[in-house]
Parts: structure tokens; sequence; C-alpha cells
């Protein structure tokens, strides 16, 4: 009996170890993953607005239906990036985010900032250069270090009607993202 009880102690804990081996190594092995979908836009230095999720119909990024998206790639190894632009009085979040989906910095209208989105992302050499007075930065520009140079920007909307999803869609693509403000 006790041979037996060996023998399935040391099976759960062999059974238990492959769990989770190919639990933590799968999701490194995924082709299809959130940043070669976000690479497939197009989106490098432009705001690209996600299309609306319609119901019953696949959504593959797992997206809110009453939100709007708008996705933006950005590259700090040319220089630093800028996010501007007015958004509408509701609610909005910006998030930036690294490989893997980490999100790597995120706010919302509700910390003070109200409609205007004006957010520099400069990586750590970068941020040096503006610690020194070498870089100049416009007035009101909230800065925010990352600690690599490839992200990507998701803005979300809240419209607080249907009947508005077209005007802050359109709002949305307004927003400038790229190298200068």
């Amino acid at each position: 009996m006790t041979r037996f009880l060996l023998w399935l102690a040391g099976g759960v804990v062999l059974g238990g170890i492959i769990h989770l081996v190919v639990v933590l190594t799968l999701p490194r092995l995924a082709e299809d993953t959130i940043w070669t979908r976000v690479a497939a836009l197009d989106a490098a230095n432009r705001m690209v607005i996600l299309p609306p999720v319609e119901a019953g119909q696949p959504n593959p990024l797992g997206l809110d239906p009453a939100l709007i998206y708008g996705v933006c790639s950005i590259d700090l190894t040319a220089g630093p990036a800028y996010l501007n632009g007015v958004l509408p009085e509701a609610p909005w979040s910006v998030a930036l985010l690294k490989q893997g989906g980490i999100v790597a910095y995120s706010t919302t209208n509700r910390d003070g900032i109200n409609q205007t989105l004006k957010l520099g992302i400069f990586n750590a050499a970068q941020t040096r250069l503006l610690a020194q007075q070498t870089l100049d930065v416009p007035d009101g520009l909230l800065v925010v270090e990352a600690d690599v140079d490839q992200l990507f920007a998701l803005v979300r909307l809240i419209p607080p009607h249907n009947v508005m999803r077209p005007r802050f869609a359109e709002a949305l693509s307004q927003v400038t993202c790229g190298p200068k403000p």
C-alpha cells in the first residue's frame, strides 16, 4: 500500500510540474498575439480606429462593444513619441502596452487632464536628456518614461449614447500619435 501511495504522489508531482511548464510556455509559443494583430493594423505613428464590435459576431480581441477603441504603434528608438488631441466630454482612458499585453502606463480623464490629451512618451535615455533640459517640452505635457522602445497606445472612449458613436470616433481619429507634437 505504501508503494502505491508513493507512486501516486510521484505521479501527482510530475503531473503538476508538466502542467506548470505547459501553462507557462504555451503563451510564448503563440503566433497570433495581440502584438501581431496590432502590427497588422498598420498603426505606426497614426491613430487607427478599431471597427465596432457587433453582437453575435466574432470578437477575437475581446473588446467591449460599448467602447470605441483607437490604437497607435509607437517606436521610441528614433525619438520621443507624443499623443495629442482633444477628446469629447465623456469618460476616456489611455494605456501604453508593452509586448505581451503588459500595461506600462495608464491614465484617464478623471486624473485632472479633462478633455485635452497631451502625453509625451520617453525612454530612459530621452528622459535623462529631458532632465538635463536638452529637449524642449510643450507646456502641460504629461511625461511618461517607458522601459522599452516598442509600445502601442490604446485609447478607449465611452460614448453615453449609441447615436454619439460616429462623432466620438471622428474625434478619436483626430488624435495625433508620433514623433513630434
